[in-house]
């Protein structure tokens, strides 16, 4: 039995689709799992029972996170260490997801997994906290730490570059922050592939020199900017006459409540040398996303 949480998200929604090979999917929605209960949390593990736990449930508005410290912290630290003290218990597997903004961007190189977090603002740092406590926990554990996450589907970068491109002449986009998009659907892929190398007669088992955070992106190196031109450039409703002006400015021109690390690349070795796959480059895995948006759609879901 897999208990997914967060399964009306991004990489939620793509992992009940990628995950149901491997067997039943218990994916409790807001009202009957509410993260910022721990006695609610507890409650929903010890009835379901499950072999393994999904946590795809996060606070992710980065900059709102700077004035909702609390709640961020019940979500993105509190809840994660309850998780994996109920699947330690239960002797079931925890998967849970990180982010490159556990750290602050200083750095020349991508980052790897044996790096110090320095977060910026309170999203990251809640993040991190959520990170340490599975790792305290004793719960045989995957943390995935990932970045710049996109879909076809939801609230993100490439949907709302879709949108003003609709509705502006030119789109004025960050060029000095660079990380790796990274589709949810391949982050959902990945995690399908080790839970399956993980199972033996039907049970999923971590085996505990595999614990731990692997850096789950895609090739390459992208600003926001380059971002943004690339999905233009790929969208087939735009032609040189109809695309706007993408226009390359500086973090200070586009000032937010929350601090950005300027590079937040990741590297992924990690990940491959230990569960076999090489990570595809991030314009091939655009390209696959952009494939399957239908046209116009992503006006609408954007708004949704």
């Amino acid at each position: 039995m897999i208990l997914l949480t967060g399964a009306s998200g991004q990489v939620g929604w793509e992992l009940r689709r990628t995950l149901a090979p491997l067997g039943p999917i218990v994916a409790p929605g807001h009202v009957d799992l509410d993260l910022t209960d721990t006695a609610a949390i507890r409650a929903v593990i010890r009835s379901v029972a499950p072999t393994v736990i999904v946590n795809a449930a996060a606070y992710t508005a980065v900059d709102r996170a700077e004035t909702e410290r609390d709640r961020a912290y019940a979500i993105n630290a509190v809840a994660p260490g309850v998780i994996a003290e109920e699947g330690a218990r239960l002797g079931a597997a925890v998967i849970h997801y990180s982010t490159d903004y556990v750290f602050d961007g200083a750095k020349r190189t991508p980052y790897t997994e044996d790096d110090p977090v320095r977060p910026l603002g309170v999203y990251g740092a809640s993040k991190a906290a959520g990170d340490a406590a599975i790792a305290a926990s004793g719960a045989a554990h995957v943390i995935l730490r990932t970045s710049w996450v996109y879909a076809s589907r939801g609230h993100n970068f490439l949907l709302t570059i879709l949108r003003l491109a609709h509705e502006r002449s030119e789109l004025r986009v960050v060029a000095d922050q660079f990380g790796a998009p990274t589709p949810a659907r391949l982050i959902a892929q990945v995690t399908a592939h080790l839970l399956a190398r993980s199972s033996s007669r039907g049970r999923i088992v971590l085996r505990e020199s595999i614990w731990g955070t692997y850096n789950v992106v895609t090739r390459g190196c992208a600003s926001w900017y380059q971002f943004a031109s690339t999905i233009l450039a790929f969208d087939p409703e735009r032609d040189a006459q109809t695309a706007p002006g993408v226009v390359p400015i500086p973090t200070e021109d586009f000032p937010t409540p929350a601090r950005r690390p300027a590079s937040s690349l990741l590297d992924p070795s990690k990940l491959e040398r230990t569960f076999g796959c090489r990570m595809p480059e991030w314009r091939e895995q655009l390209a696959l996303v952009m494939a399957t948006i239908p046209p116009s759609a992503a006006r609408v879901l954007d708004r949704i």
